[in-house]
């Protein structure tokens, strides 16, 4: 038997395989074969594919996804987390009937049923503009989500999916995109939660994932290919344009410009992992949003 406590973190290691293909293969899976059975084609006839004398490209690389497309897929692959849960394992902190994020009375029936994917994508949509969330701070938005439930050991279930969303988002525009200042007060879906419950959640989740916000460029590149092969399991509509010489020459510009990004960004949340160590032990932490 493997033990699996030896078996590499995914949203840690390069080489070690995501967990969202392990939850969307199954539906993928049964998408193809009622396809198949129905006489539907699996893909659009629009679609265009590469030739020896043409290529075409949509406008999201690597190093600068597009950023409606990267939302939409990163919230599918949330929902697959979601909908193939293997159990409902959860913290208080994240629980949202004990800490709710408005103030009208939510039936209990809401927690007993999986979340459809366009209300997790309309959620993380106004979140994600509040927060000024950047294309590629949503991949890491998924790649902190995997960290936590790896690290804590707990499930993303129909009580908790929210706050776990939010605080990864919370993290991921803070230690990737380097907005300092995330204030409540940005977002109207957020208008009854206290600055109070925000820090003492973002204090947990940092906790949890034993202050381990570094994502190397290696682990973005694995995630945003992974949720490029969900976008083409799923049909998602991207546009494909031939590729032309300045555009060609504008995507190698980008490259260069992004790899010294990357090296900054990851220099940045580095320090800040370390110095939030320190400071930890040296006392506790009561608000970390400025």
């Amino acid at each position: 038997m493997i033990d699996l406590a030896l078996e590499p973190n995914p949203s840690d290691h390069p080489r070690a395989s995501t967990i969202l293909p392990s939850k969307s293969q199954t539906d993928v899976r049964e998408k193809r074969r009622s396809n198949h059975f129905n006489h539907v084609s699996p893909g659009q006839l629009t679609k265009k594919y590469s030739s020896c004398s043409t290529i075409f490209l949509d406008d999201s690389t690597v190093s600068q996804p597009n950023l409606r497309t990267t939302v939409k897929c990163m919230t599918l692959a949330i929902y697959y987390h979601i909908k193939n849960r293997d159990a409902d394992r959860s913290l208080d902190i994240f629980d949202e009937r004990l800490h709710p994020l408005t103030r009208e009375k939510i039936p209990e029936e809401y927690f007993e049923h999986d979340p459809e994917h366009k209300f997790i994508y309309r959620f993380v949509h106004t979140l994600s503009s509040a927060a000024q969330l950047t294309a590629d701070g949503a991949v890491v938005t998924l790649v902190y989500l995997e960290r936590l439930l790896t690290y804590a050991e707990i499930d993303i279930c129909p009580t908790n999916w929210k706050r776990i969303v939010l605080g990864a988002i919370l993290l991921a525009s803070k230690f990737w995109d380097d907005r300092a200042v995330w204030n409540v007060d940005d977002c109207q879906i957020l208008k009854d939660v206290t600055v109070e419950d925000m820090n003492e959640m973002e204090r947990h989740f940092l906790e949890l994932l034993q202050f381990d916000i570094n994502v190397p460029f290696s682990v973005y590149a694995k995630y945003y290919f992974d949720l490029r092969s969900l976008a083409d399991d799923n049909n998602l509509n991207v546009l494909f344009t031939p590729l032309s010489k300045e555009r060609a020459q504008n995507l190698e510009a980008i490259s260069r410009l992004c790899d010294d990004k990357y090296t900054d960004v990851c220099r940045a949340a580095m320090r800040r992992s370390f110095s939030a160590d320190n400071f930890f032990g040296i006392r506790r932490s009561n608000a970390i949003l400025s």
